[in-house]
């Protein structure tokens, strides 16, 4: 980075060094932007943004699917000294109007899709700009606006982004991390995942949550990696083999669903499966350049556990998979290379980083990466950070004696059963989902109760490839589901204690939806909301007799 002390600095100076390099590109669009070009726009933008009032300390929102117009107005709104934030794409108008009103937006950066949800929301912004429109290309600079003060008058103190929590409880905060937190953070991850000018990359996840605002945006422009866009979630299986990235990050679920269609290829092949259990090293390589991994140098899962029989299988296939951890208060915090990772274990803290236990089992960390705070609230800030400058991240984990750390459960989500049995309630669902990938999401509820009992919600993509019925109330009611769904529980049961065990559970007839009522964008499980929305469900499960 050369001491560059802000993002713009980095950005600069990666713009100068590789000007006629391809830095962004989007699937299924011919061309892509070099870093000339990307420069050029992001001073024509930034330029056009000042000129609509933001100056240094501003807000501004993006409310946009994976597209190189997300990177050039965050990256032209940060050389303003702007704070920027996005807002997931399944926002209702609620969720809208709070967002945009706690973080103060002047602006907001949308596509026609959305522009009506904004709208509707009536959060005080100033300006709606819709691509569509043409408006980013309309925007201009004044004639006395000076760029190069602008971006050097930036501050490393300045924040830089807003990410929100995913609000599984309350309403989200807005977590400030500022130049010289996103700064500490690249450093202290390229340390074990490498990133340069010779990487290929893939946006794909919300850029409102911290794992794409990194490594498909802040962490590029400061070491000159390439991106390539996909607006669309379902095209990643397409996009793969043609990028063939070399480094790559996903949730869980995005792996379990890898798996199951390279699963799908073997049965279909049951001469390649013998050779690829068997450890053929060819047969491994060439499903690896099926998938669009051959040129991969690492990968992080995060935001859960993968399943043992994933990353065994992952493992076989050659696919150099590291678990990690992070939180939006601090970015990623913990993970080892992939020829020293464990399975089960997120690794030890990153360097730079400090990592304590209390005797309680909660995880502490700190570093320069631990955000200034949340937005307008010092008392939650003084909650989750202390005097020391320790982050309290609510996680309960044991750590071996190389540092290296494994998470036991979140610290306010056990269930302590009616005779006193302390129990994680994700333990449960993991150990029963990862039976089967008709299984989407789980949630096991029991605090306070004789025995655990679930809400099985099904997976639409699985479903769908399978040539099942796309209603899901049609699927609940399915003789054949329910017979599946029973095998998966009462396996999943037999690998749990008898405290443990789901005794009672329901196949819901919705599919939940990434940041709806349920489940935030990561898919992390709202359990208050569920188990409000859900309360009859829960009690007709609690009604009926133990041995029915």
């Amino acid at each position: 980075m050369n001491q560059a002390t802000t993002l713009c600095a980095a950005f600069q100076r990666t713009a100068a060094a590789r000007p006629d390099a391809t830095a962004l590109r989007m699937h299924g669009v011919e061309g892509g932007f070099t870093w000339r070009q990307y420069a050029d726009e992001v001073e024509r933008i930034a330029g056009g943004l000042a000129s609509l009032g933001v100056r240094r300390g501003d807000t501004v929102a993006t409310m946009l699917t994976n597209r190189p117009e997300f990177n050039l107005a965050e990256t032209a709104a940060s050389h303003l000294g702007a704070a920027t934030f996005s807002v997931y794409n399944t926002s209702s108008p609620e969720q809208l109007r709070f967002l945009l009103t706690d973080a103060g937006a002047r602006v907001i950066v949308t596509e026609r899709a959305f522009a009506d949800q904004i709208r509707a929301a009536g959060a005080p912004v100033d300006h709606v700009l819709v691509l569509e429109d043409g408006d980013l290309e309309k925007l201009s600079p004044a004639n006395d606006f000076d760029f190069e003060a602008a971006w050097q008058a930036v501050r490393p103190e300045d924040v830089l982004c807003l990410i929100y929590t995913s609000g599984t409880t309350g309403d989200p905060k807005g977590v400030e991390l500022t130049h010289a937190n996103m700064l500490a953070l690249a450093e202290q991850i390229v340390a074990v995942f490498p990133i340069g000018p010779d990487d290929i990359g893939v946006s794909y996840l919300p850029s409102a949550h911290i794992a794409d605002r990194g490594m498909g945006h802040y962490f590029v422009n400061i070491y000159g990696a390439e991106v390539t866009c996909v607006p669309d979630l379902k095209a990643l299986a397409e996009v793969l083999p043609v990028v063939r990235p070399t480094f790559f990050v996903a949730v869980p679920r995005v792996w379990e669903k890898l798996k199951f269609s390279v699963d799908a290829r073997l049965a279909a092949q049951p001469e390649i499966k013998v050779a690829f259990e068997a450890g053929n090293e060819q047969v491994a390589g060439g499903l690896r350049a099926a998938l669009g991994f051959d040129r991969l140098n690492w990968a992080l899962t995060g935001g859960g556990a993968v399943p043992p029989d994933v990353y065994d299988f992952l493992t076989r296939l050659g696919v150099p998979l590291s678990e990690a951890w992070g939180m939006s208060e601090c970015g990623l915090g913990s993970g080892a290379a992939p020829g020293v990772a464990k399975h089960g274990s997120i690794g030890p803290v990153l360097p730079g980083m400090e990592a304590k236990v209390l005797e309680d089992g909660e995880l502490l960390v700190r570093g320069p990466n631990v955000m200034r705070g949340y937005r307008g609230r010092p008392q939650q800030t003084a909650e989750a950070v202390d005097a020391d400058g320790w982050l309290h991240t609510g996680d309960v984990v044991t750590m071996d004696d190389e540092g290296y750390i494994t998470i036991i459960d979140r610290k306010k989500e056990l269930i302590i059963s009616a005779a006193g049995k302390n129990m994680s309630p994700s333990n449960i669902e993991n150990v029963i989902k990862q039976v089967s990938p008709l299984i989407g999401q789980l949630t096991v509820i029991g605090d306070g109760k004789p025995y655990n009992i679930a809400l099985v919600v099904l997976d639409q993509e699985v479903v769908a490839a399978q040539g099942m019925a796309d209603d899901p109330a049609e699927l609940a009611e399915s003789e054949s589901i329910r017979k599946l769904v029973n095998e998966a529980v009462e396996a999943g049961n037999s690998r749990l204690s008898r405290a443990e065990q789901v005794k009672r559970y329901t196949i819901l007839p919705t599919f939940w939806e990434p940041g709806g009522e349920e489940v935030t964008a990561t898919m992390k499980l709202r359990r208050r909301n569920i188990s409000a929305k859900y309360a009859e469900q829960i009690e007709q499960l609690y009604a009926q007799p133990r041995d029915q």
